[in-house]
């Protein structure tokens, strides 16, 4: 029996990719409302993929409908990241924690990022990371979400500070947390697009404008090595 696995993209311009790959080779449309979501089967696997929207409701969204709706095995997300530390533009990383940077209940004495009765940071599943380290060109980075885009050389600073992230984006954590709740494996793929600073901005805009296939041939190829 295939597994089933979900695909999770936040914009127009990381999903188109995947879905022209899909179409081209008998995918096909399920729905475009809530979320754009095509079905697409390889020799191992059906893949439900959908175009989310950016940020962390969109991507906690978008996760839960495919566990619970879909009944997907496990989640995997491709998506562009920021560099925080240790990374280059164009380095691709497979997530080995995600974390939200932007929740704060450090009033109440808890550390940044940490939820009451929640982890602070999701680790990614064994099976799926190390099936992504076979993968040439691949490496690993621990990755920090907020719900905005990071443009700021002294936040960027303060989260190097405060959380030892390598890389940060508007989604993973998000989803990192939905699937903990609902006990799904999940792993993200993230492209390194900008320098998170006050030249970010162009960067990002860049390389997303290239609609580049890069990433989800990336996934595709973990896919086939899950077996």
């Amino acid at each position: 029996m295939k597994q089933k696995i979900g695909f999770i993209f936040a914009d127009e311009m990381e999903f188109q990719p995947f879905t022209e790959i899909a179409l081209e080779h008998g995918g096909s449309w399920l729905s475009k409302r809530p979320m754009n979501t095509i079905r697409y089967e390889t020799e191992n696997a059906e893949i439900i993929a959908v175009e989310c929207g950016i940020g962390k409701v969109n991507a906690a969204f978008a996760a839960t409908v495919l566990i619970l709706d879909h009944q997907v095995d496990c989640v995997l997300n491709a998506g562009l990241s920021g560099a925080i530390q240790h990374l280059r533009k164009g380095d691709v990383v497979a997530g080995t924690s995600y974390i939200e940077c932007d929740f704060d209940l450090s009033a109440f004495g808890y550390p940044l990022g940490e939820k009451p009765g929640n982890v602070r940071y999701h680790t990614a599943s064994e099976t799926l990371l190390e099936a992504a380290k076979t993968i040439d060109g691949v490496g690993t980075a621990r990755l920090g979400t907020g719900d905005f885009f990071l443009a700021d050389p002294v936040k960027k600073e303060e989260y190097k500070e405060a959380f030892d992230i390598e890389a940060f984006d508007m989604e993973t954590a998000a989803i990192a947390s939905v699937c903990d709740r609902l006990e799904t494996p999940f792993l993200s793929i993230r492209k390194i697009s900008d320098d998170a600073d006050d030249s970010a901005t162009g960067s990002y805009r860049e390389l997303n404008d290239l609609a580049e296939k890069a990433l989800s041939e990336v996934l595709l190829a973990l896919v086939k090595a899950l077996g």
